[in-house]
């Protein structure tokens, strides 16, 4: 755990009392501060308390005393409306900060050139950050990975030279960071999400903007919009990369047919790896995460001195792939069946759609987001039939009608017995049966990652599945 040596003797409010929450307050404790801990929830409160967090009910605390308020990252901090503890900070002049702000203080005051490679966009961070973790640890380096996929980022071990913090942040823990100054910091791309939390499209590339605006060198996709004008703007500031999926770069990193490329601005290109016959990197989004994670490598290891030299391709054939994002669980036969259940949005969804283009047996619904599937139409050809679940049922009927042969399950364990029974009877040679929900899961699950291991635990009691084992 990292101890927040440099809060060592304040006092600090914590408000939020999830995992992050309490490894906030552990981490603050052992570090010196004093800490005044709550939560909405009673329950929460209830489990906190036994895990020796000190309660102090910050509904009518002196908010005079406080230094600072570590907020979770899920508590409103400017959409739909502030919370109340944020109004209370607010009014007493109290910075307001996240978990990964309390990491950016103690690497500055322990380690300051410790490698640092925050990742963000709307889709593919996940990848990408797991992606970047492996190929460090295939090259041999130390690596801590963490933040907004697997272990909260002040439960990992502490900043130290050639120690490679790898961390993927959402939006919500970039607006709570207000020094953020990675080593390479990686944007991939821009498009409308979580805007009932940051109000407007442009409220929410700004907060995106952030990370790479404070990066020692910035490392930015260039297949959409926004992404363009953020990497203009910032080769105005500093130093910055770019990569792209759809189109040749000179300078910077693109493909060439399945091959990874970066090219100096004379045109003159070296090839770094092939992507071609790699499952866990198919489709042109995980070309774009595979572009994104060797560029912030290599810039990585430039900056502090390193070879970058790599075995790339042995890297990239080794990569695992993530768990819930377009996972090969299983086969039944010629059947084929994928867990996309990090797939929360339409434009997620896009990716597995354009990955299996024909043949596919699609699962999805949920909580649905703004926009619902209208933008997926022109991949509806090569659904042979969708399995609605959640409730998203009747929006995604109406737009499914007269497009897309469809069934309301209502359920995920209905989906999976109706969609494979149809595959079975297909003729295709290798029918997809795809959880690919392009909505949220909190109608019927916990989140995403438990919808997706629900998922394959339904595969797994089909008879005659062959399973196959996470990486």
């Amino acid at each position: 755990m990292i101890r927040a040596t440099t809060f060592a003797g304040k006092t600090v409010a914590v408000f939020g009392l999830g995992g992050s929450g309490t490894l906030a307050v552990q981490s603050l404790l052992a570090g010196g501060a004093t800490v005044a801990a709550w939560d909405d929830s009673e329950a929460g409160r209830v489990v906190a308390a036994q895990a020796g967090v000190p309660l102090v009910d910050l509904t009518s605390a002196d908010w005079r005393q406080f230094s600072a308020l570590v907020l979770a990252p899920g508590v409103p901090l400017t959409h739909p409306q502030p919370h109340w503890t944020v109004a209370k900070a607010k009014a007493a002049s109290v910075e307001i900060i996240g978990d990964v702000e309390i990491f950016a203080r103690e690497r500055r005051a322990l380690a300051a050139d410790a490698p640092f490679i925050a990742i963000t966009g709307t889709n593919g961070k996940s990848t990408t950050t797991a992606l970047v973790s492996h190929i460090l640890r295939h090259a041999g380096y130390d690596v801590q990975m963490g933040g907004n996929i697997g272990r909260a980022i002040l439960s990992l071990e502490a900043p130290a030279a050639r120690r490679f913090h790898v961390i993927e942040m959402s939006s919500f823990q970039i607006d709570l960071t207000p020094t953020l100054h990675p080593t390479v910091g990686v944007l991939l791309n821009v498009t409308p999400d979580h805007l009932d939390r940051h109000g407007t499209i442009d409220n929410y590339a700004g907060v995106k903007e952030r990370l790479v605006a404070g990066a020692a060198v910035a490392s930015i996709g260039v297949d959409d919009a926004y992404c363009v004008d953020i990497l203009k703007r910032r080769l105005a500031q500093g130093p910055a990369v770019a990569f792209s999926a759809k189109k040749s770069l000179a300078p910077g990193y693109s493909m060439l047919s399945t091959e990874v490329v970066c090219a100096n601005r004379d045109g003159l290109a070296v090839k770094l790896g092939n992507l071609a016959g790699i499952s866990t990197l198919r489709g042109a989004h995980n070309a774009q995460n595979a572009l994104a994670a060797i560029s912030a490598v290599r810039e990585a290891l430039a900056i502090i001195g390193l070879p970058t030299d790599l075995d790339w391709q042995g890297a990239l054939s080794s990569f695992g792939g993530l768990a819930h994002r377009m996972e090969e669980i299983g086969n039944l036969g010629s059947i084929l069946f994928i867990n996309d259940s990090k797939a929360t949005n339409a434009d997620s969804s896009e990716k597995a759609l354009l990955s299996f283009p024909r043949d596919c047996y699609w699962i999805l619904g949920g909580k649905p987001k703004d926009g619902g599937i209208e933008t997926l139409a022109p991949y509806f050809s090569g659904v042979t039939k969708a399995y609605l679940i959640g409730d998203a049922t009747e929006e995604f009927a109406r737009t499914l009608d007269g497009k897309v042969p469809f069934e309301r399950c209502g359920t995920l364990d209905i989906a999976v017995a109706a969609a494979t029974r149809d595959a079975q009877a297909a003729s295709a040679e290798v029918p997809v049966v795809l959880l690919s929900p392009a909505c949220a899961s909190y109608d019927q699950f916990k989140n995403f990652e438990v919808r997706g291991d629900t998922f394959r635990a339904l595969v797994a009691k089909l008879p005659g599945i062959t399973m196959r084992q996470r990486t």
